[in-house]
């Protein structure tokens, strides 16, 4: 594309002054902030902290804590003896850290 380096060149403030009048223009415009989308396709992925889950299935198996096995007293999350770091704590390496 060619560019013509005699032409008069516009200033920013030529450019902010023509943005806002397109911005005036574009408020008029009742359309323009309206954004298409199916409110109950919306609502259908919200959940509510309220909402009944008794029709609701645990798809993990949950097993008890294992002989080899601690609860961590500081995370409270169930580790493997061999990522105890304190003994008398009951406290996980990623927690003594």
């Amino acid at each position: 594309m060619a560019t013509d380096y005699d032409a008069p060149r516009k200033t920013e403030e030529d450019q902010s002054e023509e943005s806002i009048e397109e911005l005036k223009a574009r408020r008029h415009d009742k359309n323009s902030g309206k954004v298409d989308e199916d409110e109950a396709e919306a609502a259908e992925s919200f959940e509510l902290p309220g909402a009944d889950l008794s029709h609701e299935e645990l798809a993990v198996e949950v097993k008890p804590k294992q002989e080899d096995e601690f609860t961590c007293m500081s995370c409270f999350l169930v580790h493997h003896r061999s990522q105890l770091a304190d003994q008398k704590k009951m406290i996980c390496f990623d927690c003594a850290a």
